[in-house]
């Protein structure tokens, strides 16, 4: 890029930000020209990944060859033994900028629990994710998706889920990287609880990826989707469009995402919202688009 467009292309972004108000911790790099950006996660690609169809390595050409995306999420399952390989590490990093794709974050799930009630334990958990968090920094990420789960009485696991958290969240800082946490089942999937979790910790590198559908606490028992977006959206670094089923119009059967992305830019949010399809009706490609080309109307209907 010339110097000149360069200094342009600051000044106008600098312009947009001062305009709107948007603070720049919540900006992860993605065009202002557009309310929000279009990431994908990975585990929308899960089945075909489990089944070996498809290769973790080639997940960014098809991210970007069949999907016309830029922007990925990983998962840790799905390399979990290469998480301190460099070579690997290097082709992966080598094939995102070949084909000039932007590593978000990871995923970090089978690391133990954060709030585990046993201090040992809970440890244990906080040091199994420092090698995820120095791979992310590695790839270029942003954030490391962590699970704040416990065990407890409410409270109980406030404290418990907060500590854990916290002695993480001060790791990722020596990184310059976000620990990020989602709803995602008991506890963390109650809005309110897993606000009080971050105000707990009250640290600016530690936040929230709300998903639009991960809201059931247990068994039948759900929290409304719409309150959880509105309490965790203040907090967020990172949000992730759950996906199942659309109807013939297009949109998604089980949320309202115009009413949930209302939510979201509300917030003042402006970064990357990441398709994670995982329904079985259609298939994952299929899914993957009617998710993209929903985010897309909502987007242009904004513009």
């Amino acid at each position: 890029m010339k110097r000149r467009e360069f200094i342009k292309q600051t000044a106008a972004a600098t312009s947009a930000i001062a305009l709107t108000g948007i603070s720049s911790s919540l900006i992860s790099g993605c065009s202002k020209s557009n309310p929000f950006e279009i990431s994908l996660a990975e585990w929308s690609l899960h089945r075909s990944l489990q089944s070996k169809e498809i290769d973790h390595l080639d997940f960014y050409s098809v991210a970007k060859n069949e999907l016309n995306i830029s922007a990925v999420e990983y998962v840790n399952s799905f390399f979990f033994d290469k998480a301190k390989d460099q070579r690997y590490l290097k082709e992966m990093k080598l094939r995102a900028s070949d084909l000039g794709v932007r590593s978000l974050l990871i995923m970090c799930d089978n690391e133990g629990n954060l709030g585990d009630p046993d201090l040992k334990k809970r440890t244990k958990s906080v040091e199994n994710h420092y090698k995820w968090a120095e791979a992310a920094k590695f790839l270029g990420c942003h954030s490391i998706r962590v699970n704040a789960r416990s065990f407890g009485s409410y409270d109980e696991q406030i404290e418990l889920a907060a500590d854990g958290l916290r002695r993480l969240t001060e790791f990722g800082e020596t990184l310059a990287l976000n620990t990020i946490v989602e709803n995602h089942g008991g506890l963390s999937s109650n809005g309110k609880w897993l606000s009080a979790v971050m105000d707990k910790v009250d640290h600016p590198r530690v936040g929230t990826l709300p998903d639009f559908g991960n809201f059931r606490i247990e068994g039948d028992e759900w929290y409304d989707r719409y309150q959880g977006m509105k309490e965790l959206m203040p907090y967020a670094k990172a949000v992730s469009a759950k996906s199942h089923e659309f109807d013939s119009n297009g949109n998604e059967i089980q949320s309202d995402y115009y009413k949930i992305m209302d939510i979201v830019l509300k917030a003042g949010y402006s970064g990357y919202v990441g398709i994670e399809y995982e329904g079985n009706v259609h298939s994952e490609i299929e899914g993957i688009k009617l998710t993209r080309d929903l985010l897309i109307k909502i987007r242009n209907s904004i513009s």
